[in-house]
């Protein structure tokens, strides 16, 4: 039983970690796009869609980063809303977990949804790129089920060991000592 328990650890630290990667190898791309725009204006020509390919690494960026920056302390939390509850703190984190799996979760469905109808009615962006939109909308599906996942991962841990595994931030390392 313990054996599995630490592969699933394994598992789901290393999918974080890729989720992770994978934002700042669309951090990368964004950077390509914009010396290749540059580029092509200064020879005389015209990059078409640049801009659309930009916004749609930046949203895949910022959505496979979620969960890497919750396991790393990086969201705005109620840190101090919750050290001042003192011997309380856990309800206050078991509440929190809740509030935010859920919220995730949520959010994931409509996401994947979304995505889904997208593929479906075969919708095209309406840039100059007329990319099908499922495309880029399938990163922000991947990140939200990623987000979801990282919730429910803390929302348990805490549940049965008392501690959300999140590297304590500024507030929280005064907390902990």
């Amino acid at each position: 039983m313990m054996t599995a328990l630490h592969a699933l650890r394994r598992i789901l630290d290393f999918l974080y970690k890729l989720g992770g990667v994978i934002a700042a190898i669309f951090l990368v791309a964004i950077l390509v796009i914009i010396v290749l725009q540059m580029l092509a204006r200064w020879t005389g020509n015209v990059f078409p869609g640049a801009t659309d390919y930009a916004g749609y690494c930046m949203a895949a960026a910022s959505f496979f980063a979620f969960a890497y920056a919750l396991n790393h302390g990086a969201h705005i939390r109620v840190s101090l809303f919750l050290s001042a509850l003192g011997d309380k703190r856990r309800w206050g984190e078991l509440w929190c977990f809740a509030i935010g799996a859920i919220t995730a979760t949520y959010l994931a469905r409509y996401a994947v949804k979304g995505t889904y109808w997208s593929w479906k009615l075969n919708e095209v962006s309406q840039g100059l790129d007329a990319t099908p939109i499922w495309v880029p909308q399938l990163a922000m599906s991947a990140g939200t089920v990623l987000l979801a996942i990282a919730f429910w991962d803390h929302f348990i841990q805490i549940i049965f060991t008392g501690n959300h595994r999140i590297q304590a931030d500024l507030v929280d390392q005064s907390h902990a000592e």
